[in-house]
């Protein structure tokens, strides 16, 4: 039932994804204008919010006429360009910024953004749910450790460090990427 390799190919998915490393300047920002961030609050939040849309993620799809291959492959699309944004160290897609760090701007869309839950659902496609379910809760211990740490982490490695870190995982975003762009595509002219 439970596939190890499954499981960390899916984790590194939304690992990359998540990106909650390369999301530390923008926590260390809002921690400097709101004071204090809910660690738990938030990782509990986008937990719960990631879990429900695998599950009920693909019934909201088939009520508009969407199959999940469509999804996966508009996903690809997605991945695609925030790799891009990662890589090239420019911002495609541009939000207000937050007024406090609660729940909404750090549970969503941070961490169980558009990209993540699309991501879930072009997981779904090639992964047993119990192996994402695992990966999604591995995320979030990492992304509850980040938070926690997030002071720490940018004195340890720097805003050059998490700039190189941001790019390589940005790399392997790509490569995702093209490979579920593909795998997805071939299934909807079968």
């Amino acid at each position: 039932m439970f596939d190890l390799k499954q499981i960390f190919t899916a984790g590194m998915i939304l690992f990359a994804v998540i990106d909650i490393v390369g999301s530390i300047p923008i926590i260390v920002d809002l921690r400097k204008k709101v004071g204090h961030i809910q660690s738990e609050k938030a990782s509990i939040v986008a937990c719960i919010l990631m879990i429900a849309f695998l599950f009920v993620g693909e019934t909201i799809l088939n009520l508009i006429g969407i199959d999940v291959n469509s999804f996966a492959v508009a996903g690809a699309f997605i991945i695609f360009f925030l790799a891009m944004e990662m890589i090239l160290g420019i911002q495609l897609y541009k939000d207000d910024a937050p007024e406090t760090a609660a729940i909404v701007p750090l549970a969503f869309p941070l961490i169980a953004g558009a990209g993540t839950m699309t991501s879930i659902l072009s997981l779904k496609s090639e992964f047993d749910t119990p192996n994402i379910i695992v990966a999604i809760i591995l995320n979030i211990i990492v992304v509850y450790a980040v938070l926690k740490s997030s002071k720490k982490i940018e004195k340890l490695f720097g805003k050059q460090g998490i700039s190189v870190i941001r790019k390589i995982f940005g790399v392997i975003l790509l490569a995702i990427a093209v490979k579920l762009f593909a795998t997805n595509i071939q299934s909807l002219f079968n």
